[in-house]
């Protein structure tokens, strides 16, 4: 994980116009959300795992799924998971749990990141700024 600062941390936002602003220009709401907070995802590269930046948020007002609701923004983080190729050799899972769990776990769910992905987080970290700040 590479922090990255920003000058949205704190900055608070209605949830809704902050999507139509945001999913637009690749952001999308990460799969680990919750009632209470949740995340933008922008995908860097998936090609040797994959690296992405996260905007990460938390309700303020409201519940992430009901209207009006008002989130604030923290600290945008790069993330990189390896995964493993082929085969999960050690894979030791039913049809059950299979149907559930078809995914390998990351080799390295904390990666190292390229600095052309930290070079490219702050740009987009950066861009993120300027559309939100300048319209807010």
């Amino acid at each position: 994980m590479y922090e990255i600062q920003s000058k949205i941390e704190g900055k608070q936002f209605d949830l809704y116009k902050l999507e139509q602003k945001l999913k637009p220009i690749g952001y999308t709401i990460g799969g680990n959300w919750d009632y209470d907070h949740g995340a933008f995802d922008y995908k860097l590269n998936d090609e040797e795992g994959y690296q992405f930046l996260r905007v990460p948020f938390t309700a303020v007002n409201g519940e992430l799924d009901t209207r009006g609701c008002t989130v604030e923004i923290g600290k945008p983080f790069l993330l990189s998971h390896q995964y493993e190729y082929g085969i999960d050799e050690h894979g030791d899972t039913g049809n059950f749990s299979a149907t559930l769990n078809q995914f390998q776990a990351p080799i390295d769910p904390d990666a190292d990141i390229p600095s052309k992905y930290i070079d490219r987080g702050k740009r987009l970290v950066s861009d993120l700024e300027n559309v939100l700040l300048t319209t807010q």
